[in-house]
């Protein structure tokens, strides 16, 4: 056998184990995935995902869907052999590490941020809907988290409205901040909340962490309604995508008869209290959710209008939208009439 054979079938064992090394060594990037779609719209075991109380609710035909898509979390191992996979799959998409996710970042604070969210995504919702509607809506001040770990865990709630710290009136998120930094180390803080329509005093003793006085939430624009709306859509879902979607299910549940002319409609976007729609991620991948859940037409925020030139969506129209006002327009032609000249991304290009 000459040295040359020999060399070869050394080599061979190494190369095959340098190449299990490698597609199993994780890599600095994140795949996003088509992930389920859900029917704000539908009552899962009976239950409504849109509650009311308080004012009339109407449960006619049709579905709205928000859809969603995986996403590899901040410390998953992404190897070689799922971005092969993913590069290969038109329905999915590979991103550098760096522009989905901060440095610091982990699974925890990943998911910390969106609960945060997903609540502030859902009363920006019910606000462009009720404002919509012709309803008044009062701005507060809003508890959107409460870290299991720290001093308000058990006492502040999630949705809370803060009315006063220490005695103080709050009129925003700072004036928490500078009540809990100016009082004494150990000394308990007076918070008076409304929580469901009544007024609950707590008391909240601040924790030094790291030289900085906490104590475990996270505030932000809140409000104050003229009747209860709530959406439950679970803890599996998060981030702020839903929102444009989330507004037109309650619109629709406020008003009689089905916006989508009983069809499938879906769609993704974010949503603010002045009811503009804004881009979310992963727009492809929810486009080819809405098209396996059988959609017809589907809502693309008109900043995401760029990655959905060239996709072919098949009978599924796309339709560009700047606000929530300009969705409710859209479908209710749509339901009119299926052929009806709609805003496209197109028209933007």
């Amino acid at each position: 056998m000459s040295q040359r054979t020999i060399a070869a079938l050394l080599a061979v064992p190494l190369l095959l184990g340098l190449f299990v090394v490698v597609g199993t060594q994780p890599l600095p990037y994140v795949t996003y995935r088509p992930g389920p779609s859900l029917d704000i719209l539908a009552a899962p075991d009976g239950k409504e995902i849109v509650e009311v109380v308080g004012e009339k609710a109407y449960r006619d035909a049709g579905e709205l869907r928000l859809t969603t898509i995986y996403v590899d979390q901040p410390q998953e191992d992404v190897t070689l052999d799922e971005l092969m996979r993913a590069w290969l799959d038109p329905s999915e998409a590979v991103y550098p590490y760096e522009s989905v996710y901060a440095p610091e970042e982990t699974d925890e604070s990943s998911d910390a941020e969106s609960a945060v969210q997903m609540v502030s995504s859902q009363d920006a919702a019910v606000a462009t809907a009720l404002i919509e509607l012709g309803y008044e809506v009062e701005p507060e001040i809003e508890v959107l988290y409460v870290d299991k770990d720290l001093p308000a865990a058990g006492l502040l709630k999630v949705r809370d409205i803060v009315l006063k710290v220490a005695g103080a009136d709050i009129a925003s998120s700072e004036d928490v901040v500078e009540a809990v930094d100016s009082a004494p180390v150990g000394q308990p803080i007076t918070f008076l909340v409304r929580r469901k329509g009544q007024e609950v005093s707590v008391d909240v003793t601040p924790r030094e962490v790291d030289g900085d006085k906490q104590i475990g939430i996270q505030l932000g624009p809140g409000f104050t309604f003229p009747f209860d709306v709530s959406v439950d859509i679970g803890d599996n879902i998060g981030g702020p995508s839903a929102g444009l979607m989330f507004s037109l299910a309650i619109f629709d549940t406020l008003t009689p008869g089905s916006l989508s002319g009983g069809e499938v409609v879906a769609g993704s976007g974010t949503i603010n209290a002045e009811g503009q729609a804004g881009p979310i991620g992963g727009v492809q991948q929810k486009i080819a959710g809405a098209q396996d859940a059988g959609a017809e037409l589907f809502m693309v925020a008109a900043d995401n209008c760029s990655e959905t030139i060239g996709l072919d969506t098949g009978d599924m129209r796309l339709v560009r939208v700047e606000t929530m006002h300009d969705a409710v327009e859209a479908i209710t032609t749509w339901a009119d009439d299926h052929d009806a000249a709609l805003p496209t991304c197109e028209d933007k290009s």
